[in-house]
């Protein structure tokens, strides 16, 4: 029987690639699987139907969706945040609406939907939010925001393990370097420039970044909390 046989999982923004992997270890593992989407409406159906997951419309940049996607979720034994975006650009000439939208996303929609799954989450469950070793490493300009908003989940975790942690409740950072998703493919552009920076010079899979998650998720780390951990082929070492 799995390690996750019966437990209630949800993970918010789920439909398309690091998520996707989540989803389907998730539920290949036996969890009760609940996944969130915006636009990808007609991918996250597929993976739901694929999967025997649900698949929910919840729009990550709205505060109030998002912790009322929680709470009726009832009682969680994992929350994985995987929503995130990225704005490119020099920091002079970008629109700080959407800078603010990023941050939203990728900042307050993880700490609010960690607070508010930790209300009635059961002693001994787990948050895992969806960093990035540019939280570390910022090595070409026009990333000023997203490296911001992806330091600060460092802070998150490192706050609530302090928080929680009475309650055996973990909270830790995963930060992929280059994946092949959509996002990112491993044969766009910007190929041969990540590569050069890392040791293992491929993109990671997805599924590799999901077996991360899995781990962090089950018994065995159950005294893995407040940290960062970094699944990158070295590209910040």
């Amino acid at each position: 029987m799995s390690n996750f046989q019966g437990k209630s999982v949800l993970v918010l923004g789920g439909s398309r690639g690091i998520g996707a992997a989540v989803v389907r270890r998730f539920a290949a593992d036996g969890a009760n699987v609940t996944l969130t989407y915006a636009g990808s409406q007609a991918a996250a159906e597929q993976l739901a139907a694929e999967t025997g997951s649900t698949a929910v419309v919840t729009d990550s940049a709205d505060r109030d969706a998002v912790i009322e996607r929680v709470r009726e979720s009832g009682p969680l034994d994992v929350l994985v945040v995987n929503s995130g975006v990225a704005v490119f650009g020099d920091a002079l000439d970008q629109d700080p609406d959407a800078i603010d939208r990023l941050f939203q996303i990728n900042i307050q929609t993880p700490y609010h939907a960690s607070v508010e799954a930790a209300r009635q989450m059961p002693d001994g469950g787990r948050i895992i939010v969806m960093g990035s070793v540019n939280g570390d490493r910022m090595p070409v300009p026009g990333m000023a925001s997203y490296a911001v908003s992806k330091s600060a989940l460092q802070g998150l975790a490192r706050g609530l393990a302090r928080d929680l942690g009475p309650r055996g409740i973990t909270i830790n950072v995963v930060q992929p370097g280059p994946i092949d998703t959509d996002a990112n493919p491993e044969n766009g552009p910007m190929k041969d420039l990540m590569h050069s920076f890392m040791a293992i010079k491929r993109h990671g899979r997805p599924e590799e970044v999901a077996g991360m998650v899995a781990w962090l998720a089950g018994p065995e780390a159950g005294f893995v909390t407040g940290a960062m951990h970094t699944i990158d082929g070295a590209f910040g070492a």
